[in-house]
């Protein structure tokens, strides 16, 4: 059995953050597939093993975490490659780790799943126009800090920059173009560049969608 159980769908920016460390970190790990689409997390059997009905949820042994920010956390202190080097960092990384939380993966992630996953019908133009504005310019914030910085956080990779990025290479799914954000692309690219890494799509279960469930 692997060291580490990670609860997942290609399709979730989320969980690509934890599967993403452990890919980097060359950890034993492996991904359990969660079928979001037909409904598996609102199960009693799936609540069960997260009450917040969310998606990833890590298995350690005999610990069981969810939440990304928090599961990236306990993983750099598994492997302290990722994690800080000294206080000010610690303070850095969560400050940047809950800013992504609350202004920008949250309007990115639902963005795309506006724009990628909810049929024609049933999308709303202004949420969709209010989430690109609000998205777009947590994006400038992001882009003007990388201006003098190849790294969030610290001078070496962190659980910030894996946070941060969680979504952004799923960029042709929602109305941004990263190229017109010149720091995020490179450091993006970056981190594409660092051994082990893959796509989302490629790293976890899930893809593509079957027929009749959005493309």
């Amino acid at each position: 059995m692997s060291d580490y159980r990670l609860h997942c769908f290609a399709q979730s920016g989320n969980a690509y953050k934890a599967a993403l460390l452990l890919a980097l970190a060359g950890a034993d790990w492996e991904a359990v597939f969660v079928d979001y689409f037909n409904g598996e997390t609102r199960t009693p059997e799936y609540r069960e093993l997260n009450e917040m009905g969310e998606v990833p949820v890590l298995e350690d042994r005999d610990l069981r975490l969810s939440q990304s920010g928090v599961i990236l956390d306990h993983l750099a202190r598994r492997f302290r490659d990722f994690g800080p080097k000294s206080e000010d960092e610690r303070r850095e990384i969560l400050r940047w780790t809950l800013w992504d939380n609350h202004k920008f993966t949250s309007y990115i992630a639902t963005l795309r799943f506006l724009t990628k996953f909810v049929p024609d019908d049933k999308k709303s133009p202004d949420v969709i126009d209010f989430l690109t504005r609000r998205s777009g310019t947590a994006l400038q914030v992001l882009d003007r800090h990388l201006h003098t910085r190849e790294w969030i956080a610290a001078d070496h990779l962190t659980t910030a920059d894996l946070s941060c990025v969680g979504y952004l290479y799923y960029d042709h799914e929602f109305p941004h173009d990263l190229a017109t954000f010149p720091n995020i692309d490179r450091w993006r690219q970056a981190i594409a560049a660092l051994p082990g890494w893959k796509h989302p799509y490629d790293l976890m279960p899930g893809h593509p969608l079957p027929p009749g469930l959005p493309a």
